[in-house]
């Protein structure tokens, strides 16, 4: 961690505050702060912080289960902005041994947490360990049952520790769907071409599916499970809050 970074002055400080002075505030203490890149958030954050002209790096978990419209649109990003995404992946032999033993689609009989363990949540961890702090595009209003508390700045005590602290920036927890897809639509962004379907929270291909006029845009993401599930463990501190 930045040995100026005092995160309850700062957490006190950046609440309510605009996405580009959060950022700002990341990108100057943490030079070269990973910004996770999936969806149409993180492609506001890309834009906002190629503004600031701060260093920066981006990464994504390719799970080798996303859409192929998802793999286009990755690759739109980085034309688009010319930049490196760092591709995080999966251990072959981890995912190996749980399709050999359970199959393809365990998850909808026994859960999702053991396929996301797998796929997303141990390449995240291996891929942070190099990393004081990172970026995120998590809305309050995304879940009404898991992110609703969602702050602006945070300690990951997930996947950092006391020894080994790690700082969490959500620069957009308090935009709405609405404020976000007004900032791609008026700097022309580009967007996976699945949210010309009925998609909106896109995930791995098995797990995403469109949603229904007045449906929550969570419900299209393991839609089996009940809502206070809803998340693969990426921020596991929504379900079980920690104090930073």
């Amino acid at each position: 961690m930045s040995t100026t970074f005092d995160l309850d002055h700062h957490a006190a400080q950046l609440r309510g505050q605009r996405p580009q002075d959060i950022l700002k505030t990341a990108l100057t203490h943490f030079p070269g702060a990973a910004l996770s890149f999936s969806g149409a958030e993180d492609v506001v954050l890309i834009d906002m912080a190629c503004k600031s002209g701060l260093p920066f790096r981006v990464f994504t978990l390719d799970t080798g289960r996303l859409h192929a419209e998802t793999y286009r649109f990755l690759e739109r990003v980085r034309q688009h902005f010319q930049l490196d995404i760092e591709l995080c992946f999966p251990q072959a032999q981890a995912v190996e041994a749980l399709t050999r033993s359970k199959g393809l689609f365990s998850f909808f009989e026994d859960g999702h947490g053991e396929c996301c363990g797998i796929r997303k949540v141990e390449p995240l961890r291996r891929h942070l360990q190099g990393y004081a702090a990172w970026i995120t595009g998590q809305r309050r209003d995304q879940s009404p049952g898991t992110r609703a508390e969602v702050p602006e700045v945070q300690a990951d005590l997930s996947f950092g520790s006391h020894a080994r602290p790690l700082i969490k920036f959500n620069p957009l927890a308090g935009w709405s769907s609405s404020t976000v897809w007004d900032y791609i639509r008026a700097f022309e962004l580009p967007y996976n071409e699945l949210h010309e379907r009925g998609f909106v929270s896109i995930g791995c291909e098995p797990c995403t599916r469109p949603v229904l006029p007045g449906q929550h845009e969570r419900e299209g993401r393991w839609w089996w499970e009940e809502a206070t599930k809803k998340e693969c463990g990426l921020h596991i501190e929504n379900l079980h809050p920690r104090p930073s």
